[in-house]
């Protein structure tokens, strides 16, 4: 027997996690002095998160270290099931070194157990379509294999594009320069990013104004959504009147959308910040991004 794992980084709502008997890592954040961990918005209170960051308070994320990953793991372990982990991108964290640390103790006590880790390169709901997926496909009968075959192809199609409301944001996180950050505040800049294969932050186009950058998200739904099966999440870090717009727009052109609208996480929040607005729909291929945001290289 095998069980499907997944973070809370995948970012899809309680409920559906309920539906598709999804077992996940509620992941770490801290502000205001206070520890929490994402619950997938069951008992999240987004207004107190996005005021306080709103009102100067600096968020944070923490990695999960080797003993937390075994007490989640353990008891399945001890069950008899194996684990199939899909997880959000391995090149935003630094937790899942700690998750091999945690997996090589594990297998010298239960040897015959494993935790296979399908990497979707991607967070929030661009891992999070293909968690749905993947528990869709479990809840039919699929097997590991079968559901990792697909994950293979599907995660090449997953299309991510957003767009942040303050670029220091992602500066304070090590993802956008000094000056890149002050130069597209002071000139309206609006990058359009998105999530590489390589599972990193990189930009895709440059758009100047916040209704332009609506419009370009619009856009890149309007002409590339091509599976029409699965959910276009149109998502905002407390900025619904521009979402529902976003949402708006896309429903005009594309009525058949199976558009579903929600807001981002504390987690992600913490590191694009209120005010950010992005699309997740299925493509015929992932964006080519047109340069890399992250300084480190």
């Amino acid at each position: 027997m095998s069980i499907l794992l997944c973070d809370s980084n995948c970012e899809l709502w309680h409920d559906k996690a309920d539906k598709l008997g999804l077992n996940y890592i509620p992941m770490p954040y801290c502000y205001g002095g206070e520890e929490y961990a994402y619950d997938l918005g069951k008992n999240t209170d987004f207004s107190k998160f996005y005021n306080a960051v709103r009102g100067g308070v600096i968020p944070k994320t923490m990695a999960l270290n080797p003993e937390n990953y075994k007490e989640i793991l353990t008891p399945f372990f001890k069950a008899g099931e194996d684990v199939l982990y899909i997880s959000f991108s391995h090149a935003m964290s630094g937790t899942f070194a700690q998750l091999d640390s945690a997996l090589k103790e594990l297998k010298e006590e239960f040897p015959e157990r494993s935790c296979t880790v399908f990497n979707t390169n991607s967070i929030s709901l661009g891992a999070g379509i293909q968690v749905e997926a993947a528990a869709q496909m479990k809840k039919n009968g699929a097997s590991d294999n079968q559901i990792l075959d697909f994950l293979k192809d599907f995660t090449n199609r997953v299309a991510v594009y957003f767009v942040v409301d303050d670029l220091m944001h992602l500066k304070r996180g090590g993802r956008l320069s000094v000056t890149s950050a002050v130069a597209g505040t002071l000139l309206s800049i609006k990058p359009v990013l998105t999530v590489a294969a390589d599972g990193g932050l990189s930009v895709y186009e440059k758009v100047l104004g916040r209704k332009k950058a609506i419009r370009t998200l619009a856009d890149k739904v309007i002409k590339e959504l091509t599976g029409t099966e699965y959910t276009v999440y149109v998502i905002d870090a407390d900025c619904k009147a521009d979402g529902d717009e976003l949402e708006r727009l896309i429903k005009a052109k594309r009525p058949e959308a199976k558009t579903v609208r929600q807001i981002v996480g504390p987690v992600i929040g913490t590191h694009c910040g209120p005010g950010t607005l992005g699309v997740v729909f299925v493509a015929d291929k992932r964006p080519v991004a047109l340069e890399n945001t992250d300084d480190r290289g």
